[in-house]
């Protein structure tokens, strides 16, 4: 398993060595290199690797062209979206920490992940996300127009809903992501997998604070739906298909419709393991 934690340690102390420097980054540098490759393979798709990954100097260039690629209309040019997100990963540089976190989590997890490389390039649930995490900043800053339009891009072009208001952790893999919605007041914590079609949403017609609070370390099946205010404890399980109205406590399985609890977690890190299922525990 990487160590994105060394892999950060390690951008940061080079620059504080050297501010004059390159920051180290290992996975920006293993991207590169797996499109070198992948060039050298697929010639016909050179124009796509060159413009996408081995034309930019760091990853964060190159997701705020191949973001604004995707997302860009009439109404919204390619050139503005750009800017849009080279300003935004220049103001927090979490922004882009988070983005590579996101990367490493999707290759940890995923069986069909075999490079970096993937989900920069093709993955909508790794693109969903880092779209977000920009309609966010936009959020903070005020600018809600803003980031409702990227909220409705990003649906339209991923399947995927995510409110600007949303926080959401770094570590996340969403695999396959179709249909996920998560609501306005949710909180994601790090390191959670989602599979699709699942509902991080309201009860009802409610205001305020309204949506689930996702623990760390957790992991929530296929077309789960967990709804309300209500806290899902680190490192839990929600079975696909279930219906959570209610707290789930930290490390513990729960699954059906209603939910409730079947079992312990079954190990300390469900949404590293991605184990799904379910050895007698009732």
């Amino acid at each position: 398993m990487l160590d994105l934690t060394s892999l950060t340690k390690g951008r940061i102390m080079a620059q504080s060595l050297n501010p004059t420097l390159h920051a180290l980054d290992p996975v920006w540098d293993r991207i590169r290199a797996e499109a070198e490759t992948a060039l050298a393979a697929e010639p016909l798709l050179g124009g796509m690797f060159h413009a996408s990954v081995l034309h930019h100097k760091t990853l964060e260039q190159a997701l705020a062209f191949r973001l604004s690629q995707k997302l860009s209309t009439a109404e919204l040019s390619e050139q503005i979206l750009r800017e849009l997100i080279d300003a935004a990963y220049a103001d927090d540089p979490t922004l882009g920490e988070a983005a590579r976190a996101d990367i490493v989590a999707t290759y940890e997890r995923d069986a069909s992940c075999n490079r970096f490389l993937k989900p920069l390039l093709y993955f909508k649930g790794f693109q969903a996300v880092q779209a977000h995490r920009v309609a966010h900043w936009l959020c903070l800053q005020g600018r809600s127009d803003f980031a409702s339009l990227i909220q409705m891009r990003v649906s339209e072009c991923f399947g995927v809903d995510i409110h600007p208001g949303a926080r959401i952790g770094k570590g996340i893999m969403i695999d396959h992501a179709h249909s996920i919605v998560i609501g306005e007041t949710a909180v994601v914590g790090d390191n959670v997998s989602m599979l699709h079609s699942v509902t991080l949403g309201g009860t009802g017609k409610e205001d305020g604070d309204r949506h689930p609070k996702i623990g760390n370390g957790v992991l929530i099946g296929a077309g789960a739906k967990v709804l309300g205010n209500i806290r899902v404890g680190d490192c839990a399980r929600v079975g696909a298909g279930s219906v959570v109205l209610d707290e789930v406590p930290p490390r513990k399985t729960v699954a059906g419709v209603p939910a409730r609890i079947v079992g312990e977690a079954g190990c300390s890190q469900p949404s590293l393991t991605m184990d799904q299922l379910f050895r007698g525990e009732i």
